[in-house]
Formats: C-alpha cells, sequence, structure tokens
C-alpha cells in the first residue's frame, strides 16, 4: 500500500509540474505570438499611417481635397479591413493660393488600435528658385564664375567655370560663334568644324574648372511660355491691395521713371527721376548706343508700407532699384497699357535681405531687361529671383568700366543671352572679374508671391515620423 501511495504521489507531483511547464510553453507562446503580432501591427500602423499621406497627395494634385475624409478605413489587397488613419492638415498660403502643406497622418490597426504611429509630410511645389540659372539662349560661362546651383539653358552652353550642380542644355549640338570665344574653333574640346561652322555638344568646357560629369544634353526644352508670369494679374492685386505705381509722366510730366529703395522697416521709398545722363554702351542686341541709366536729378515722392498679406509692387515704368527687403515681396515693372512698350529694371546698387532664415524673400519681374546699371558698386552683392520676361539679364559693356566682384544668392530666369563681363582678345574690358552664383534653398519651395513653378505637382519636400 506504501508502495502504491509513493506511485500516485509521484505522478501527482510530476502531473502538476508537467501541467505547469506545459502551461508556462503555452503562455509562453501566446506571449510571442502576441508581441509578434504588436510588431507586425507596428509595422503595419507605419504603412497605413504612409496611405493616409498619399491618399491626401492624391487629393491635392487632382484639386478634390473638398471632397476627401479626414479620417478613412484601410484595407489590404484583398479587400479586408485591417485599420484606419486620421490626417491632421496645416497649409502655407500666399495671395490665397496654397503653396505648401504639412500633412500628419496616424495610423493604426483593427486588432491593436492603442498601437498607433503618426507620420508628418510636407508636400510643396517646386519654384524656379531651384535653378541658379535659367536661360532660353546659348551662353558663355567664363572661367571666373562659379555657379552653385542647377544651371539649364535652352540653348547651347560654353560652362568654363566651376559648377557644383547639373549643367543641362537641350541642344545635343549647337553652333559657337566668335562671341562665345570660338573664333578658334576648340576642337581638342569636342567641337569639330563644318564648312564654316564651329559645332560644338550642347555642353561643353575649355578649362579645369568644371566637372563634366554633370554636364547633361541633350534633355527636354524648358517652357519659357508655361512660367510666363501674368503680368495683368500682377497688377490688378497691386491696384487692389498693394501698391502700384502708373506711368510717372501721370505724376511729373518731366518724370524719366521711379527710383526705388526697399527699407529695413519693411517700407518702400519712391523717387521720381527727372534727369538722367548717358553713358556710351554696348550690347549683340543694339551694338553700340547710349544708356540713360545714371540719375543726375530726382524728388522723394513717397514712403510706402508693404503689406505682410500679398506684398505686390507693381510699376507701369522703368525702374532703378536697391534696397534692404524684410518679408516676402514680388516687384514688377511692365507697360500695359502701351503694348509696344516694355519697361526695364535698372539694378543700381546692393540688394539684400533684413534676415538669412527664409523669412525674407525677393521677386524681380522685369517685362524686358534686367541690367546691372554702369554706377553699380565695386563689389556688388544681390539677392532674390530675377525674372528677365522678353529680354536679358545682364550688364552692358562701358568701355575701361570694370568692377571686382560681383555675388548673387537667388536665381537668374532669363528669355536671352546673360552676361556681366566682357572680353576681347583674351582680355576683359568692362563688367565684373569675379563672378559667384548660389541658389538660395530656402526660397524654392516658399518663394515671394506668384513666382513660377517648374512642377505644379505637390511632392514630398520632408518626410519624418512623430514620436
Amino acid at each position: 500500500m506504501y508502495n502504491k501511495g509513493a506511485i500516485v504521489t509521484l505522478v501527482l507531483v510530476f502531473g502538476i509540474i508537467s501541467l505547469i511547464l506545459l502551461g508556462s510553453l503555452f503562455g509562453f507562446i501566446l506571449l510571442q505570438y502576441r508581441q509578434s503580432s504588436q510588431k507586425l501591427a507596428w509595422n503595419q500602423s507605419l504603412h497605413i499611417a504612409e496611405a493616409g499621406v498619399n491618399y491626401y497627395r492624391w487629393c491635392l494634385n487632382n484639386e478634390v481635397e473638398g471632397d476627401c475624409l479626414s479620417e478613412k478605413e484601410y484595407f489590404d489587397p484583398e479587400g479586408h479591413s485591417i485599420g484606419r488613419f486620421s490626417l491632421d492638415i496645416s497649409s502655407t498660403t500666399s495671395c490665397g493660393e496654397i503653396i505648401a502643406r504639412e500633412i500628419s497622418s496616424t495610423g493604426w490597426t483593427n486588432e491593436f488600435p492603442d498601437t498607433k504611429r503618426e507620420v508628418s509630410v510636407l508636400y510643396a511645389r517646386t519654384s524656379v528658385a531651384e535653378y541658379a540659372y535659367l536661360l532660353n539662349d546659348n551662353v558663355w560661362a567664363g572661367a571666373d564664375r562659379e555657379t552653385r546651383g542647377l544651371y539649364h539653358s535652352n540653348g547651347g552652353i560654353r560652362m568654363d567655370g566651376e559648377n557644383q550642380s547639373l549643367v543641362t542644355s537641350s541642344l545635343n549640338e549647337w553652333i559657337c560663334t566668335n562671341s562665345f570665344g570660338c573664333s578658334s574653333c576648340p576642337t581638342d574640346d569636342g567641337c569639330r568644324m563644318d564648312g564654316t561652322d564651329c559645332i560644338c555638344p550642347g555642353v561643353f568646357t575649355t578649362t579645369g574648372n568644371s566637372d563634366p560629369g554633370l554636364f547633361d544634353f541633350p534633355v527636354p526644352s524648358f517652357d519659357f511660355d508655361g512660367i510666363t508670369i501674368d503680368l495683368a494679374e500682377l497688377k490688378s492685386r497691386a491696384q487692389a491691395s498693394s501698391i502700384y505705381l502708373p506711368p510717372v509722366v501721370d505724376i511729373d510730366p518731366q518724370g524719366d521713371g521711379y527710383h526705388l529703395e526697399f527699407k529695413n522697416d519693411g517700407t518702400l521709398d519712391v523717387w521720381i527721376i527727372t534727369d538722367l545722363s548717358a553713358t556710351q554702351a554696348y550690347s549683340l542686341e543694339e551694338g553700340w548706343h547710349w544708356d540713360y541709366f545714371t540719375i543726375e536729378d530726382e524728388y522723394f515722392y513717397n514712403n510706402y508700407s508693404i503689406g505682410s498679406a500679398c506684398s505686390v509692387v507693381f510699376v507701369e515704368d522703368n525702374i532703378w532699384l536697391e534696397g534692404e527687403v524684410k518679408g516676402k515681396v514680388t516687384l514688377a515693372s511692365a507697360n500695359l497699357i502701351e503694348p509696344t512698350e516694355d519697361t526695364d529694371i535698372i539694378l543700381l546698387d546692393d540688394i539684400d535681405y533684413t534676415v538669412k532664415d527664409g523669412s525674407d524673400g525677393l521677386s524681380v519681374i522685369g517685362e524686358r531687361n534686367i541690367l546691372i546699371g554702369p554706377d553699380s558698386p565695386d563689389e556688388m552683392e544681390l539677392r532674390g529671383i530675377f525674372i528677365a520676361q522678353k529680354g536679358r539679364f545682364g550688364r552692358n559693356h562701358y568701355v575701361g568700366n570694370i568692377r571686382e566682384k560681383l555675388e548673387i544668392t537667388g536665381s537668374i530666369v532669363s528669355n536671352g543671352r546673360v552676361g556681366t563681363r566682357w572680353n576681347s582678345g583674351g582680355a576683359i574690358i568692362s563688367g565684373y572679374l569675379k563672378r559667384e552664383n548660389y541658389i538660395d534653398s530656402k526660397l524654392i519651395y516658399y518663394s515671394p508671391p506668384f513666382v513660377p513653378y517648374t512642377d505644379y505637382n505637390f511632392k514630398i519636400v520632408n518626410w519624418e515620423e512623430i514620436e
């Protein structure tokens, strides 16, 4: 009987131990399964949150935001509901137009609704500020030039300067003439003679300054007609809620144009010019001629406060410009009253910002040319997006007029050939000896009002997960 009792006791003890071990094993397996399921749900929650961002991006690009839901069910490829996402949207607008959206999307699964993940994405359109130069003509970038930013032309490019970004041309080949330094065809640099023509690659160089590994041609042409700014709309905006200056003769019959100076307090000083002196000049478009760019006499007209809601200044006449910009401002010069008359903008002196953190920005839009005057500083600094719609950005040739350094932070958009230095027989005869160009990356997505886009679709600019 004792042995039987001992056996029963041992069976019970080992049975209980086995049950405990088996229960622990099942508990461990269940815990592992639950942890694996939670980990899977944690990963799925991120995918669901990203799906919410992509959903709203589709709404943006198809202009159906009003029909899009702030919370939506998420289905797997088999059509089974596995979770939901909720959206929180904030917008940045400029003159009533949405220029950027910050989208926060939170995702979770049906099985583990408390396991949530949130992502924040900035969607914006890309403006012409992503380019250091955007041109519609053949161009020669001299050996002194340093360019940090995209450089594109629909024409051919001789890039003898330093480039740290892509240099692209829409041409496979082009005729390089004397005005581009090809009086002797640089056949050692990829060019060839065809009869009397010097035929060169779309982008080529004759120096060791540039990086040919960043040359790309031919690429699709840039649609300059597509970025032409509606000057009539700018005029209407300025007349309705900002600053509009009529043809100067409407104010003073002796007027020759306006001298504008941006002030660091967010205002604009305006002078009426009554006398200009002539300087003999040369340009490829006009040949030898007289430039009436030097102000001899003027009088103060008014000081204007530049509003922050939609800061547009429209001038129906020629402008002489300088100053320090506060806030984001677009300045346009155009004569829409007389269709045969096109206006120019003359850059007198430095143009700077009060701060460099992206809060300030300037867009200067010339109906025809934007030109640096003959009395510009020896060392000149320009900040802004400069758009010459029908003409060109540059500095004419003035005999013996040589300056030291030109630094541009921003973008040059020019329909015609650009140039701020003149050579003859290998010698510099006019313009700036040293030239540097940098894009202003802070204006690519948050540019001043009405700056044209290079891509009208919203794209991801920044992505981060919110812990």
